[in-house]
């Protein structure tokens, strides 16, 4: 196996130190940041390039005889499908398809170095006989899918706590004073472990993105099929009608055209012809007017005229209060009635002779 030359360390360092500052990047979506994205997925692909040219990796060897310094390029196809599914241009089927196949070699690379671990290794075969519809969770039972979410979750978080302790390790064999006869050893073997480390959470990372590169290929490929010709078919009819008769999508301004003397006259012909552009706007324009109101019903009309449009309604019932309390004066001049209040006051008088204080009280009688 070839060692890496200084060329290719400093390419990588280079295209990894561009991915770094995409990490921190306010707006993903701003024109700078897609350019620089370019600019990193172009960096990886040098990478690829030069790692061909120097036959880095042979399918002869076995994971032992892989240097320590040359196990960090195996996750060169890893960082580069990272950046690619990031990737938002004109083209995004071809552009996941390629993503996919980056996150492929990753895999075929670990597999062939016998670095999958068992749990990996049986998704990599389950990726293998269906890569177009692979899930992490293929059953249909929500239990069963939380189940196995939770389980991924769990797995990501100890594989990145291990990758975290050895890069902590790493960092602090640099700085400490070793034995000379010792010291190279133990340097290497601890380097080797945070390769390993890095590796295998890449890995996890793989078949999570696998996953959803799934989901998004199958999206898209439903909507580059049978809906996009026939919005195609069904729209030229219609256009190709709307030229011959002269119809328009466009809405005209109220006034818009009446207003600056460009039409005048009839509407409508008398068989019920459009004649020139109009707009139906009672609706609108009431909308429109309403835009600045407060949020709030406003009165539309005073209190006074209220007042009488329920009097009008008979909803105000005139009377009472105290005066009602008061006997109304009788006339002495009018006849009729006082002939009414003396049969009244007749009436009563009759009726206390006949039922007397006491009379009904049966109830204390001995």
């Amino acid at each position: 196996m070839s060692s890496s030359s200084p060329s290719l360390q400093s390419c990588l360092a280079s295209a990894k130190a561009k991915k770094q500052e995409l990490e921190t990047a306010a707006d993903t979506n701003s024109p700078a940041f897609q350019e620089d994205l370019s600019k990193a997925i172009s960096a990886f692909e040098q990478c690829q390039r030069l790692i061909q040219q120097l036959s880095l990796f042979s399918p002869n060897e076995s994971a032992e005889d892989i240097t320590t310094g040359d196990l960090q390029f195996l996750t060169v196809p890893y960082l580069l499908a990272e950046l690619l599914q990031r990737s938002y241009g004109t083209d995004r089927l071809k552009t996941l398809q390629q993503t996919r196949d980056e996150y492929e070699k990753f895999l075929e690379a670990l597999d062939q170095y016998e670095l999958l671990s068992p749990s990996n290794k049986k998704l990599y075969e389950q990726y293998l006989e269906q890569p177009e519809s692979f899930s992490l969770t293929p059953t249909n039972d929500a239990s069963a899918r939380r189940q196995v979410k939770i389980a991924r979750f769990k797995e990501e978080k100890e594989l990145k706590q291990k990758l975290e302790v050895g890069l902590f390790s790493a960092i602090c064999v640099l700085f400490k004073e070793h034995d000379r006869r010792d010291s190279s050893h133990n340097d290497d073997d601890i380097v080797r472990q945070v390769y390993l480390a890095e590796i295998n959470f890449y890995t996890h990372q793989t078949f999570q993105s696998l996953d959803m590169l799934a989901q998004e290929l199958s999206m898209l490929k439903a909507a580059q099929s049978l809906p996009a010709v026939q919005r195609t078919d069904e729209r030229k009819p219609g256009l190709s009608d709307r030229k011959d008769t002269g119809y328009s999508d466009r809405l005209d301004t109220v006034g818009s055209q009446m207003g600056r003397g460009r039409y005048s006259g009839v509407l409508l012909s008398p068989d019920g012809k459009p004649l020139q552009p109009f707009t139906l706007t009672s609706r609108r324009t009431d909308i429109q007017r309403g835009v600045f109101r407060p949020g709030h019903n406003l009165p539309t009309m005073s209190i006074d005229e209220y007042l009488e449009e329920e009097r009008r309604r008979g909803g105000i019932i005139e009377g009472g209060g105290e005066k009602s309390g008061i006997p109304k004066e009788i006339d002495e001049d009018d006849v009729e009635k006082a002939d009414e209040e003396t049969l009244k006051a007749r009436a009563w008088d009759e009726f206390t002779e006949a039922n007397p204080r006491g009379s009904g009280n049966t109830l204390n009688r001995g």
